[in-house]
């Protein structure tokens, strides 16, 4: 029987937005516009730098920032270090939207929830099974949750930055079972990164992975964790 079901952030519950739905927006913010095809051009520049939390990986991290990169996860001010670093290879018009991008990206705005998300936490509810969220993040995802409803089918978060550990270190896995009074060999772990979030098999979790594709392409990739618990 399932004790318990851990979820991932970015790309299992949720998506954030396109490159240039988020340029967009950051531009709007200080009262900018880009031509059409700048505002393209820009946006794919940001998301090949990675600059866009929860979007694609960096081609390439700058030396400078090597070492930020690697520490993202584990404290606010070095994720939003890192990701300005990477930013600020793309020449923008005012220095302001580095900061401005950022702050974006944490919006609730710029995150939707896959489609299928409100039916399987629901699903999880009505059987009576807690649910928690282990996410390597450099910030607090609990507004995103509550701004689309969602919040009331979480238990526990078990965030990266605030315990400076993340995945795929068991402990993290361990913290959200521990809050949920869960033994970890009967806890899912449902993710969309096998290298991350493959490390709850440490503890004997059960995990389902999910593919990290936009929201329009992924309607029902979350249904099975239905049968799963079963």
């Amino acid at each position: 029987m399932t004790a318990a079901v851990l979820f991932d952030f970015s790309g299992t519950l949720f998506r954030v937005e396109s490159a240039e739905s988020w340029l967009r927006a950051a531009l709007a913010g200080r009262g900018l516009t880009l031509p059409g095809p700048e505002l393209a051009g820009t946006a794919r520049a940001l998301e090949a730098a990675g600059a866009l939390p929860g979007g694609a990986h960096p081609h390439r991290v700058p030396a400078e920032i090597g070492e930020l990169w690697e520490l993202r996860d584990l404290g606010s001010a070095h994720h939003r270090a890192a990701y300005t670093g990477l930013a600020r290879q793309v020449p923008l018009p005012d220095p302001a939207l580095y900061d401005a991008l950022y702050d974006r990206h944490m919006n609730p705005a710029a995150w939707s929830p896959y489609p299928d998300a409100l039916d399987v936490l629901a699903g999880l509810r009505e059987r009576g099974i807690p649910v928690g969220v282990v996410s390597n993040i450099g910030w607090d995802l609990r507004p995103v949750f509550r701004a689309h409803g969602l919040d009331r089918y979480v238990d526990t978060y078990a965030l990266s930055f605030e315990h400076g550990v993340r995945k795929p270190d068991p402990r993290l896995f361990g913290l959200a079972c521990a809050a949920l009074d869960a033994d970890p060999r009967a806890v899912l772990m449902v993710g969309d990164n096998r290298y991350a979030d493959g490390g709850a098999t440490a503890l004997g979790c059960t995990v389902h992975f999910v593919d990290h594709l936009p929201t329009a392409h992924r309607p029902a990739g979350l249904r099975p964790v239905l049968d799963l618990t079963a």
